[in-house]
């Protein structure tokens, strides 16, 4: 983008002087025979325009060739300018919409990492995975609970049994610090 800026804009800024770079970019860049004869016509009307005015007899370069090779080196330059963006577009935009070619090879396809298992947390066997079954027109019998549901019952059950076969603190039950003992007539306010 900011190349044809600069090309497009290379004539204007040295008022058609450097058309004829403009032009080399662009012969080079569509590579086409009908841009290479117009890069040549290009070269040929900027020596013709710069010749006419050198040609001017006056001494302030005022009379008729020197005001004809300006106009016509301003002109060549502006419309060398247009020329170019329309062409470079052109180009651009068709490059961009043709397929590729069958002989060049397509883009890959975007890599997408593969699934691993899931691994269960630390401690808990693994969870049972049961296919989803397919669609069923009978409505079912009623909800029934997830096996991740009634593997941590399971399990709270395991702990609670636990906890009921350790054996008591050496120093007895612990008083509740918060519940009133018997001195106390209660928490204060």
């Amino acid at each position: 983008m900011a190349l044809r800026v600069l090309f497009a804009l290379l004539p204007v800024l040295s008022c058609g002087f450097l058309g004829w770079a403009t032009m080399l970019r662009l012969a080079v860049v569509t590579r086409k025979p009908r841009d290479w004869w117009l890069l040549g016509l290009n070269c040929v009307l900027s020596v013709a325009w710069i010749a006419l005015i050198g040609a001017d007899p006056t001494p302030e370069t005022n009379g008729w060739q020197g005001n004809t090779g300006a106009f016509g080196i301003i002109i060549t330059g502006f419309l060398t300018c247009v020329y170019f963006l329309v062409v470079d577009i052109r180009h651009h935009a068709a490059r961009a919409a043709a397929p590729a070619a069958a002989w060049y090879p397509g883009q890959p396809a975007p890599y997408v990492p593969q699934q691993q298992p899931q691994r269960p947390a630390y401690g808990y066997p693994p969870a049972q995975q049961t296919p989803v079954p397919a669609p069923t027109p009978a409505p079912a019998p009623g909800p029934a609970n997830p096996p991740r549901i009634g593997q941590v019952r399971a399990e709270l059950d395991e702990l609670s049994e636990l906890l009921r076969k350790q054996t008591p603190h050496p120093q007895g039950p612990r008083p509740n610090p918060d519940s009133p003992g018997p001195d106390a007539e209660g928490p204060a306010r």
